[in-house]
């Protein structure tokens, strides 16, 4: 008996001093389109920084001439491409916007040479936010890699970076700021947190999570064999329940969330051109989502939230970013039980993680009960690690998200201002919760997989107040609708944090000034170590 064996793919051998380079795109065509002059300057600028060390480049794809762009835009796309790499070839991954990682995740998994993922630091387009994403994927999977970014692609740094790996395969950074957190010494913190964790892994508590996967955020799903160790469990939830349920919210019930928020100050900037302006119905839909939301939630027992909604949702209904802002708000518009009898949550905020990142999802529920035990404001939020800049003695970052910002860190309802979502990623509009995030002390952290464990980084940092010219050239050279925050990092430069921050997103929530923000810091991590999580402790930490 005779079979039809499938044919073995040959790959071109690899070749001295060549590597080969890929970059990932956007699963929203609209995206990759306007992004892709910025990426061929990138990639020309990458290019020519090799050929200055006598290497050669090779693209192994082109420019499809009916997108007009050179992006791998899909997983299937990926799979193709690599078959055209030899598999023990030095590779670049270079990005300079948002990158779905999955689309390479497949060819990235089996590669045996060297990998390099690099970026253009720059506020136009998120490349190094798609190059953390990146290398937290790769972190995820146990994938060695080597990571390097500039500014223009000349400077001595980048340059030496090269030529390290290059030579070696490797590039070596500063992680002199990380250490693994010491044996605390007792305290009222310390029992708090153990207590709270103790509390959790006995009690459980479960996430929502309406959709897992958001913009091919690898890095953001936990399996449930690392989660439930901690005592936290999922519920997955579909993005068309939730849109089902916006279906029976009523208009007075959003009208009635909508005055909530007009008598507490906030406004919104409309005009009549829903395609590109945000109107007064795309916010009544953000609304009914937010309703919609909570009794879910209280359908299942939710203790935290998270909707996707790129995917699907997108195409159905205005962003999430309004809603997302609310629920985490301790102060926000009251929502009842279907039968109106009880109202959700009343007098809390109810922990959303956007893009259903549900690294964010574990650290929100543990920042929500850390801080409300020790009686502190506990509204948090993530934020992209957007870019930043020196600013006089100090490098002040750009933080920034498009959803989950509470009203409190820009000072209250009556400073936030809803602008329409940029129509290129957001076709159906709705409104951000825009504003700049106040002064003050903050925790910082990211929870993430390494090394096959749950580790959370956690640090210190100020939220800096800039003048109006510098806030409002930040904003314009990045997103002006997405609420900002000038973050200082204690002990950490700009390249450090770089080469050691394992995801896109941070983590931020306030204390009313440094010595509750480092007490507050001891217990959450007390916490996170009762849960069974690697505690690292990054930069200048008191504990």
């Amino acid at each position: 008996m005779s079979y039809a064996l499938p044919a073995p793919i040959e790959r071109p051998a690899s070749a001295p001093k060549t590597a080969y380079l890929i970059t990932s795109g956007d699963l929203r065509e609209s995206a990759n389109v306007a992004g892709w002059p910025v990426q061929a300057a990138t990639e020309a600028a990458v290019t020519a920084a090799f050929e200055d060390l006598g290497w050669t480049v090779i693209r192994p794809f082109g420019v499809d001439p009916a997108t007009g762009h050179g992006y791998i835009s899909s997983q299937r796309m990926g799979m193709e491409v690599f078959t055209r790499i030899p598999e023990d070839a030095p590779l670049i991954v270079a990005t300079a916007n948002w990158q779905y990682s999955h689309h390479v995740l497949a060819g990235l998994r089996t590669h045996r040479g060297p990998i390099l993922t690099t970026a253009n630091f720059a506020p136009d387009w998120p490349g190094l936010v798609g190059l953390l994403g990146l290398n937290a994927g790769l972190t995820k999977m146990g994938k060695p890699y080597s990571t390097i970014w500039s500014v223009d692609f000349t400077d001595p740094w980048f340059r030496e970076g090269l030529a390290e790996w290059t030579e070696t395969g490797r590039i070596t950074h500063d992680a002199s700021h990380v250490r693994a957190l010491p044996e605390l010494p007792d305290s009222p913190e310390k029992q708090l947190g153990e207590a709270l964790a103790a509390q959790l892994r006995a009690d459980k508590a479960i996430i929502g999570v309406f959709d897992e996967g958001c913009m091919g955020m690898y890095n953001a799903i936990f399996d449930d064999e690392l989660l439930n160790r901690t005592g936290i469990y999922k519920e997955r939830l579909s993005q068309s329940a939730l849109y089902a349920e916006m279906l029976t919210v009523t208009d007075a019930e959003a009208d009635a969330a909508y005055d909530w928020l007009i008598t507490h100050g906030m406004t919104f900037r409309y005009s009549e051109d829903g395609a590109t302006e945000l109107t007064r119905e795309q916010v009544q839909w953000q609304l009914k989502m937010y309703v919609a939301a909570l009794r879910i939630a209280d359908d299942f027992g939710l203790d935290a939230v998270g909707i996707q909604y790129q995917q699907g949702l997108k195409d159905l209904v205005p962003a999430s970013d309004l809603a997302e802002g609310i629920l985490n708000s301790t102060e926000r518009p009251p929502v009842t039980s279907r039968d109106g009898s009880r109202i959700l949550h009343e007098g809390r905020a109810f922990p959303h993680f956007n893009e259903a990142d549900e690294g964010v999802a574990v650290d929100a529920l543990v920042t929500d009960r850390v801080w409300r035990a020790m009686g502190l404001v506990p509204d948090n939020t993530l934020h992209d690690v957007r870019w930043g800049e020196q600013f006089g003695d100090d490098f002040v970052w750009v933080y920034e998200i498009s959803g989950s910002v509470p009203a409190s860190h820009l000072g209250g309802w009556d400073k936030a201002e809803g602008w329409r979502q940029g129509h290129v990623f957001f076709p159906a509009g709705g409104a951000t919760i825009n504003g700049v995030s106040k002064p003050g002390e903050v925790v910082l952290s990211r929870i993430f997989i390494a090394d096959g464990v749950l580790q959370a980084d956690v640090f210190r940092g100020t939220v800096v107040e800039l003048p109006a010219e510098e806030t409002q050239r930040r904003k314009d050279a990045t997103n002006p609708e997405w609420p900002i925050a000038h973050v200082v990092l204690h002990g950490q430069s700009r390249d450090q944090f770089m080469a050691r921050h394992k995801a896109n997103h941070a983590q931020l929530v306030y204390a009313p000034d440094a010595e509750t923000a480092d007490k507050a810091l001891v217990a959450k991590a007390a916490m996170l170590d009762g849960m069974g999580i690697r505690v690292n402790l990054v930069g200048d930490v008191n504990v």
